[in-house]
Parts: C-alpha cells; structure tokens; sequence
C-alpha cells in the first residue's frame, strides 16, 4: 500500500468519524421530531429554521453546564466511564463497508476504514467493551440507582449477545467468512431482473435470525422495550443519574452511535449492504449509451450505492425511534425470560434449520 492509499485511507477514516458524530448529533434532533409527530405535537422549532439548530443549542448547553462529582465518587473512573463508552462506540464503525471502492488513475480507494477478515468478530469484542464504560460510570458514581443501573446493563448485555452470536452463525454458515466487505459482496447479484437481486440478500435467507438479530440489538442499545438500565420510573436515571455536562453528553451521544452502528451492521449483513438492484445492468448502460469509461461508471454505482446503504441506515434509525415512542417498556423478569427462554433457543434452531437447508441444497 503506497502513502498515497494510506493518506487517502486516512481521510475516510476522518470521514467515518466525522459522519458518526454528526448523525449522532442529529438523531437527538430527529427523536424530537418523530416524537412529536406520534404525539400530535410541536416538536423543535426555536433554534434556527424549523428546529434544525436545535443539536447545536443542546451541544453548547452541555459544553458551559457546571461539572459536578458526587461525594463519595471516584473522580477518575467517573470521568473515564463516559470516555470509554464513546471511544467503543466510535471504534466499532471502523470496519463496517459503506461502499465499493473508488479509483482515481492508479489509485484506489474502499470507502471503509481498515479491512479485516474478521471484522463482525471486531465489532463484537468492542461492542462488548462498551458495557464496561456503563459500568464503571454506574459504580463510580456512588449511587444506588446508578449502581443498580449499571448491573442491570451489564446482565442485558451478557443475555442479548449470546441470542445476538447465535443469529450471527447462521449468516456465517451461508457467508463462510467473518469479513463484513466479503458478506455484502456475496449479496450482491448480476440476475437481469430486480426480485432476484433482493432474494440474494441474506434477509430472504435468513428471516428468523433476521428478527432475532432486531431484537438483541434493542437490548444491546439499551433502548425501549429493553432501556431497562436507565429506567426512570424506578431508578430515577439509571448509570448516568449523577451525570451533568459533556460526560452525559457522551453517555447520550454514544447511545445514538451505536444505534447508528448497529443499524449499518443490519443493513450489511441482512440488506445487502451497498448494492442496489440493477446496480450492474445500470453501470453497463452509462458505459456503453453515455459513452462513460468503465471506471467512472463503477465510481459513479458506487457513490449510488453508498447513499443506498445510509437510506438502508436511516430507514432503521427511524423504526428504533417510532418503537420507542410506541411500545411500553418491559417489567426486568419479563427482559430476562425472553432473552434465555425465547431467543436463545430460537436462535439455536435456526442454527440447526439453516445446516440442514445447507445440507439438502436448499440455500447456498
């Protein structure tokens, strides 16, 4: 790899960085909104026009609120806490493909951070590093409502991603390969018609682990039904009670990072991805009808199927938030059984169902 790719390689990464914070930014806005359209009412509409500088506001506020450490509290892990629950958050959208590679001359460039053969394992190990932050800001905290917040989060966390894995084999079973960019490549088809390009994607194969996969990732966001660890009708505000400033901003933030994150990993794994129907039917018709080379017609599908997948991306953002402000939020007896009752055993049937349709040559 010339320094050249790797100058180029370092700027998506900043791209990717950039991207998560400003959509993070904005969902706090688009969660105003949708709210108030379920609720029948006026949502943001004060800072700048129709809202949208309502983040900007709600940044500056947190940025000049006073900082405040409870007595009692451990003043180093309180303020590490937060920190490590957005570095995670922000490390686990390093490896997910937002789109093919682009060539300039000699030079090419893949629209993701770093490339690895095991990049949903990645994903996995940080994700899993994320309760840590919540733990420790809960514990630090000197607080009973955070503590208990704080264990609660990390008994969802261990319950979730085991159902969460299991759905994962089975794509794994069809895929063969831990890599997200190989998986998306896989999905992809070049069948003249659109209903087999979208039967290619790993949902039509994969529907129950599919819902399996929805679910966990509810309970991994901590977010309603499953926002048991920050329940503020029995524990006032959960792991981050005792937060004010930019440390709760970063326990906020982090939330609609990894919300953002999940929802692109769905969209890889189960949705194809970057690839959209007709998308080599299309690249052909620019090359030969509009006299285009064929690199920049591939540059130009490309470009086409990132904004396809942030469409897959933002399409999910939206149900998480028309859920929240739809169903009520489970009893914590009611999270546990159907974590280790329900999924967990749904998910090792499919397990078994999918071998078995790999077996007679069903599925491929």
């Amino acid at each position: 790899m010339t320094f050249e790719t790797l100058g180029w390689q370092g700027l998506v990464i900043l791209v990717i960085f950039g991207l998560s914070l400003l959509i993070a930014t904005y969902c706090t806005y688009a969660e105003r909104v949708i709210a108030a359209f379920m609720q029948d009412r006026v949502g943001p509409d004060r800072a700048g026009p129709y809202g949208l500088a309502q983040p900007l506001a709600d940044a500056v506020k947190m940025f000049t609120k006073e900082e405040f450490f409870p007595g009692g509290a451990s003043k180093a892990l309180f303020t590490f806490g937060p920190c490590l629950a957005m570095t995670t958050a922000l490390m686990s959208s390093a490896v997910i493909p937002f789109g093919n590679a682009v060539q300039f001359g000699s030079t090419v460039v893949h629209l993701q951070g770093i490339e690895i053969n095991v990049g949903m394992l990645y994903i996995f190990g940080v994700v899993s590093l994320g309760v840590y932050g919540v733990m420790i800001g809960g514990w630090a905290s000197n607080n009973k409502f955070s503590l208990l917040g704080a264990i609660r989060a990390a008994s969802q966390n261990i319950s979730y991603e085991l159902a969460m894995g299991l759905a994962l084999i089975a794509v794994l079973m069809i895929s063969g390969t831990l890599s997200l960019r190989e998986i998306t490549f896989q999905q992809a088809s070049d069948a003249p018609f659109v209903w087999r390009d979208i039967f290619n994607w790993n949902i039509m194969k994969q529907p129950l682990g599919f819902i399996i996969f929805l679910v966990c990732a509810f309970a991994e966001t901590n977010r309603t039904p499953f926002d048991l660890p920050e329940c503020e009708t029995e524990l006032v505000g959960g792991y981050h009670t005792e937060y004010s400033s930019m440390k709760l901003g970063l326990y906020l933030f982090s939330e609609y990072i990894n919300i953002f994150v999940v929802s692109a990993v769905m969209s890889v794994l189960y949705f194809g991805g970057f690839n959209f129907p007709f998308q080599y039917e299309f690249r052909d018709w620019l090359a030969s009808s509009r006299g285009l080379e064929l690199v920049t017609a591939q540059n130009i599908i490309t470009v086409l199927g990132a904004v396809g997948l942030f469409a897959k991306i933002f399409a999910f953002i939206f149900f998480f938030m028309w859920v929240r402000w739809t169903l009520p939020r489970f009893r914590y007896d009611q999270l546990m059984r159907l974590g280790w009752t329900i999924l967990i055993p749904l998910a090792i049937f499919n397990i078994l169902l999918t071998g078995s349709l790999i077996t007679f040559g069903i599925i491929k």
